[in-house]
């Protein structure tokens, strides 16, 4: 389908539901395909590909709204959707601050579309996934086992239409490789992984990844106890990124208003150090959540939520900011066409320093590099309170030392974020979620 063509299919879901009795209408097209290839050994272990188009409808009545959903793009199919979204309406309790946004004069415009991706040839695809497994195993003779070396990508097509005047459409792809493996050294086995996803096809570098990967594992090799002791804590970008999604949903005006913020209230204070900047880009250069506009049709926009360790201001879509008499900040997020803009990231990532990792390193006498964690999920985004599993690399006078397993590290996210006090250079994202090294003055290690 051309972009005249969503448009025309959404703009007809639409006047379906104006005319089964709507004041107000929004249709949401979405479609999208993706493959996913995993090899081991050389082989091609499975390939799976998936493809699914579909429209959602949310229609208002007065003070309540309804949503449905079809993959029948007929006439009829959207007709018949439109009258389960009116119904459904007719069920929910309304609230004033139901709306749909106003029509903007343009979109920025946003390199997402990576043309030469739905060209490239399975073969190539494959042959990404081969060279990660291969320079994963050729670094290091102790890596043994490659779990999986696997090569993703995806292409997504969205339109939208309201009855506000929104039309508009955009194309956008992703692509990545990830990798897990194991090396091995007499009776000790070791993990580690690496991953790399980027809006063009040209930039994945699989021998780079698969290389990581080895690195991660092999260090981790004759990693012994250490006792327990407050120390400084310096903090791998993925287990940063790790801890900023735990904090995430505290920066969303929905859980400030359902009072599930440990941030509630403390706009204009200070809630971390001042090395500390969080922000929000949904139209970041190379993000892989970059987008013209959200799900909604309101612009995208960066918001720096915390500067310099001072709160700024949350994240919204309509309905909630609405509710708090601002403007939304171009974050109603769709998961796809099945459901209804709730407020969610894009490009979400801590600003980096200018300090290198090296150097963060180098100003420690005693302490633990953490490089991976383990049981993050536990941790609670409502009080900040976590106390996780913890892996990495000792640190003595300045350089890393030798490897530890077996620890735990617990805190609060507020009084880690307050007692940062170096960030690093090297930012780094996974999927949405960015961050650098950091460094925490101290934090309670456990052995």
């Amino acid at each position: 389908m051309s972009s005249t063509d969503y448009l025309a299919v959404a703009g007809a879901g639409v006047e379906a539901a104006l005319a089964s009795g709507a004041d107000a209408a929004e249709a949401y097209l979405s479609s999208g395909t993706s493959i996913e290839i995993d090899v081991r050994e050389g082989e091609v272990d499975t390939i799976k590909s998936a493809a699914e188009k579909g429209v959602g409808l949310r229609v208002f009545r007065g003070r309540q709204v309804g949503f449905a959903y079809t993959t029948d793009l007929s006439a009829q199919g959207l007709k018949a959707a439109a009258q389960r979204a009116v119904a459904n309406a007719a069920l929910t309790a309304g609230e004033d601050f139901y709306r749909l946004p106003e029509v903007v004069p343009e979109y920025l415009q946003v390199d997402i579309f990576d043309p030469g991706l739905p060209e490239k040839q399975i073969e190539e695809k494959i042959g990404l996934a081969k060279q990660m497994e291969a320079a994963a195993r050729t670094h290091d003779p102790r890596v043994t086992i490659v779990e999986s070396s696997t090569y993703q990508d995806g292409i997504i097509e969205v339109g939208i239409v309201s009855s506000t005047g929104i039309s508009a459409y955009y194309q956008g792809a992703v692509c990545g490789l990830y990798i897990a493996l194991t090396a091995r050294e007499g009776e000790d086995h070791q993990t580690g992984f690496a991953m790399d996803f980027r809006p063009r096809f040209v930039h994945l570098d699989p021998e780079a990844v698969g290389r990581e990967a080895a690195e991660r594992a092999v260090r981790m090799l004759g990693a012994r106890s250490q006792q327990g002791m407050e120390v400084p804590v310096v903090v791998d970008p993925y287990v940063m990124v790790s801890l900023l999604g735990m904090l995430a949903p505290s920066l969303t005006a929905e859980a400030v208003q359902k009072g599930r913020s440990l941030f509630a209230g403390q706009v204009g204070n200070q809630v971390a150090s001042d090395k500390v900047t969080v922000v929000d880009d949904g139209t970041l250069d190379g993000g892989v959540r970059s987008a013209p506009f959200d799900g909604e049709g309101v612009p995208s926009s960066r918001s720096v939520l915390i500067e310099k360790g001072c709160l700024r201001g949350y994240l919204y879509n309509t309905y909630t900011a609405a509710k708090d008499g601002v403007s939304s900040t171009g974050n109603g997020v769709r998961a796809s066409y099945k459901g209804g803009p709730e407020v969610g990231i894009t490009n979400f990532f801590l600003e980096p320093g200018e300090i290198s990792p090296e150097q963060i390193i180098g100003e420690i006498s005693s302490g633990l590099y953490v490089g991976e964690v383990m049981g993050m999920h536990t941790a609670n985004p409502i009080s900040g309170d976590f106390s996780v599993g913890a892996t990495g690399i000792w640190i003595e006078q300045g350089r890393l030392s030798y490897p530890v397993r077996g620890l735990a590290i617990a805190g609060n996210i507020r009084d880690l974020l307050n007692a940062v006090d170096a960030v690093g250079s090297d930012l780094r994202f996974f999927g949405g979620k960015g961050a650098p090294t950091v460094r925490v003055s101290k934090l309670a290690v456990s052995g």
